[in-house]
């Protein structure tokens, strides 16, 4: 039996992460700051979940539920941080730097603050998956989002940094960008979404990198190509192409 502790797991690829380990009999912690969604999604599997509303930018919230899960469940098998967020921003406008420093605390420090009380008891028992949901959107900037790209950039080198950290020891880090997938995030872009995924299908691809251990994946496999041409495009023909790209909406700073 599993022991899965997953972030942002009221909704989209959380939710569904959360259903697809339930569904196998896993005993789960799920956070999320949605108390009523994680609420209706603990009480499926009540012997077997523990739900822990709060915000991954709480690094004492996080250590509180971390040790409350080592102590009912014991020391997680999996670890998946995926709570994010996202947001159209613009550096010039003052007003947006507030939700520039938000995306960047969620994104990349409530990653971190994730792992961080799990690493010393899973390296202990010398086996165990962190695993970070980055984004294909980290591989280059976009106009327009600058905060979301930035963040996932610094969640796809934290974990190559963790990953070499606990080489040796057991615990496998794995990193998995996806390209698009089906979520109330993605809902409000105005722009097409090549090999769009539905959440479900998503997690399921997920679960499978993750059994194998893979120490980076892009999902699906075709974006996977898209990302390696956008690595290779010299910057000139970059900024040509992608300087006038639909934008995703600006909001007000994600609370």
């Amino acid at each position: 039996m599993q022991r899965v502790f997953i972030t942002g797991a009221s909704s989209g690829i959380g939710r569904a992460l959360a259903e697809h380990y339930g569904a196998r009999g896993a005993r789960l912690g799920l956070v999320a700051r949605r108390t009523q969604l994680l609420h209706e999604l603990s009480t499926r599997w009540p012997e077997r979940v523990r739900a822990y509303p709060l915000d991954v930018t709480d690094a004492e919230a996080l250590r509180v539920a971390a040790a409350d899960f080592i102590d009912g469940f014991g020391v997680p098998d999996l670890v998946i941080a995926n709570a994010g967020v996202s947001v159209g921003t613009l550096t010039e406008n003052a007003a947006d730097l507030e939700a520039i420093r938000r995306v960047m605390e969620v994104n990349h420090f409530g990653m971190a603050a994730t792992f961080s009380p799990f690493i010393a008891g899973m390296r202990q028992a010398g086996r165990g998956r962190l695993v970070g949901i980055a984004s294909l959107a980290g591989v280059r900037g976009l106009a327009g989002a600058a905060a979301y790209c930035a963040s996932k950039a610094a969640a796809i080198s934290h974990l190559e940094s963790l990953r070499l950290e606990l080489r040796d020891s057991g615990v496998r880090v794995v990193t998995i960008c996806p390209g698009y997938v089906r979520t109330p995030m993605t809902e409000v872009n105005r722009f097409p979404m090549p090999f769009l995924l539905a959440a479900d299908e998503a997690a399921t691809r997920f679960a499978r990198v993750i059994e194998r251990g893979s120490s980076y994946a892009v999902v699906p496999w075709q974006m996977a190509i898209v990302g390696k041409l956008l690595r290779l495009l010299p910057n000139a023909v970059y900024d040509r192409v992608f300087a006038a790209a639909p934008r995703k909406p600006r909001q007000p700073p994600p609370g």
